[in-house]
C-alpha cells in the first residue's frame, strides 16, 4: 500500500472563530477594576493678570509634613496619626477673630480667624508611602466631614455626608435633589474644604 506524502494536514479554518468567540467571552466576563481618584482642584499654571493678589496670614495656614518614614510634622511638632484630625478640626473650628457665630474654638487669637480663612497645607516627601498619604488625606477630610456633620445636624437634623450622598445619587428625584442643594451649599459654605497640596520634597 502507498502512502501520501509529506505529514497529516489539520483543517485550522475554524481556529478564527473559536479565538473570536474566546474573546468575547473574557470580555463579557471581565471585571474592570477602575482606580479611585482624589477629588482635588488644582491650582492654574498661569493665573489670571488681572486677579488680585491675596494675603494669608500665618496663622490662618494649618501645615502638615509626611517625611518618607510616614512621620508626620504638624506646626513642626511630631504628631500621632491618631491626633491628626482632632488637631485639624480645633484650628477649623478656632474661630480667633470672633466673627465666627457658630464656632466652638478656643478663639486663640493665634490661629485661625475663621473657618472660610483656614488653609491646610499638606506636604509629603517623594518618598512617602503611598498608603500613609491616603490615610493623611482621609483623616484630613474626615475633620472637614464631621464639623459639617455637626452642623448640618444642628440645623436640619441630618449628617452632612447622608445628605451629600443621597444628593450625589442620580437616582434620587429631581426635587429632592433641589431642596439637598441648597443644605448642602449652605453647610459647605460654613467650613469650605480648603486643603492645599504644596509641592513635593525628595531626602538627598
Amino acid at each position: 500500500m502507498s502512502r501520501r506524502g509529506g505529514p497529516p494536514e489539520v483543517n485550522a479554518g475554524s481556529m478564527a472563530d473559536i479565538a473570536f468567540l474566546l474573546l468575547i467571552f473574557f470580555l463579557v466576563t471581565t471585571t474592570i477594576e477602575t482606580d479611585a481618584g482624589l477629588d482635588r482642584m488644582l491650582p492654574p499654571i498661569d493665573p489670571p493678570e488681572d486677579q488680585e493678589q491675596v494675603v494669608i496670614k500665618q496663622k490662618n495656614i494649618f501645615t502638615v509634613n509626611i517625611n518618607k518614614n510616614g512621620q508626620l510634622l504638624v506646626e513642626e511638632e511630631l504628631t500621632n496619626l491618631k491626633d491628626l484630625r482632632k488637631k485639624a478640626m480645633t484650628f477649623l473650628d478656632n474661630g480667633g477673630d470672633g466673627t465666627c457665630t457658630y464656632c466652638r474654638g478656643k478663639k486663640d487669637e493665634s490661629s485661625s480667624d475663621n473657618p472660610s480663612k483656614a488653609i491646610i497645607s499638606l506636604k509629603n516627601d517623594r518618598e512617602t508611602k503611598y498608603a500613609t498619604y491616603i490615610t493623611v488625606q482621609n483623616e484630613l477630610v474626615g475633620a472637614y466631614n464631621e464639623l459639617r456633620n455637626r452642623e448640618a445636624q444642628r440645623l436640619y437634623g441630618k449628617n452632612f455626608t447622608e445628605m451629600e450622598a443621597q444628593y450625589l445619587n442620580p437616582e434620587t428625584a429631581s426635587s429632592i435633589r433641589d431642596d439637598l442643594k441648597e443644605k448642602v451649599q449652605k453647610i459647605q459654605e460654613l467650613f469650605p474644604q480648603k486643603l492645599s497640596e504644596a509641592e513635593t520634597s525628595s531626602t538627598k
